[in-house]
């Protein structure tokens, strides 16, 4: 096991000595997340597929404040018999697991007349089966620590998009399998859920006329941040003891609207 050197000592709330598992770590929201849970003192499994050198990077920053605090994994969530040996690789290193963030998804439109069986499998594979499978697989772990599970969701759960539906779909599935993990794994684990909402815009980007329409129909009129989905989740993994299988919307007031 490698144990990190110049671990921040343990104090009332802080994550000192806990380890997490970010997926999709390396990059807009799961970066901002990774960022957040080091400086609450947890050591990070950082997971990224694509993204080596975003990945490095932010190991070289967060590493550059505590040494060994941070291990790179690189897999493809899709393969699902690789995820057992993921979560190997985390109790190798670290010894525990205490924190499972879901946060790696596929997004891209599928018009219901252009839609592919391929696209269905990866869009369902990204965003539900491989965090069902990982929280399988991270279960003996996450329940010998009293753990926690945090799955990202999205507001597009409860109102489809127009021409993502099987992105919405999935991330409906995704949404059930909070509350469902939250009663499988209870009492030891406590599972909850974030939906962000007109956070961070996509990165094959949008329309300013879109993007307009949309802040209109949400109540507090503006974008939010990856910092709001950070300081959420900080919430629920370190000061929210009683809740289990909720999902907070993060979305500045967008479901109030029609």
């Amino acid at each position: 096991m490698n144990q990190p050197a110049g671990q921040l000592g343990t104090r009332p709330g802080s994550l000192a000595g806990k380890v997490a598992l970010v997926t999709g770590g390396a990059h807009r929201i799961g970066a901002r997340v990774a960022r957040q849970l080091h400086a609450e003192g947890a050591n990070l499994a950082l997971h990224y597929h694509c993204s080596e050198a975003d990945a490095d990077a932010l190991k070289h920053e967060l590493e550059h404040e505590r040494e060994g605090s941070v291990q790179l994994i690189r897999a493809d969530l899709c393969d699902i018999a690789r995820l057992g040996a993921l979560i190997a690789e985390v109790e190798a290193y670290h010894g525990r697991l205490d924190i499972l963030v879901n946060n790696a998804s596929s997004f891209y439109p599928t018009p219901l007349d252009e839609a592919t069986e391929a696209q269905w499998e990866d869009l369902l594979g990204s965003n539900l089966k491989a965090p069902f499978f990982l929280a399988q697989a991270a279960a003996p772990l996450l329940r010998a620590s009293r753990g926690v599970v945090i799955n990202l969701v999205d507001i597009h759960a409860q109102r489809p998009l127009q021409g993502h539906s099987i992105y919405s779909i999935a991330k409906a599935g995704n949404a059930m399998m909070v509350k469902t993990l939250a009663r499988e794994l209870g009492p030891e684990v406590r599972v909850n859920g974030i939906s962000p909402g007109a956070i961070l815009w996509p990165e094959q980007g949008l329309s300013d006329a879109l993007k307009d329409e949309i802040l209109s129909r949400t109540a507090l009129g503006r974008a939010g941040s990856a910092e709001d989905i950070a300081r959420t989740l900080l919430f629920l993994v370190r000061d929210a003891d009683y809740i289990t299988g909720q999902i907070i919307a993060v979305d500045g007031g967008r479901t109030l609207q029609q």
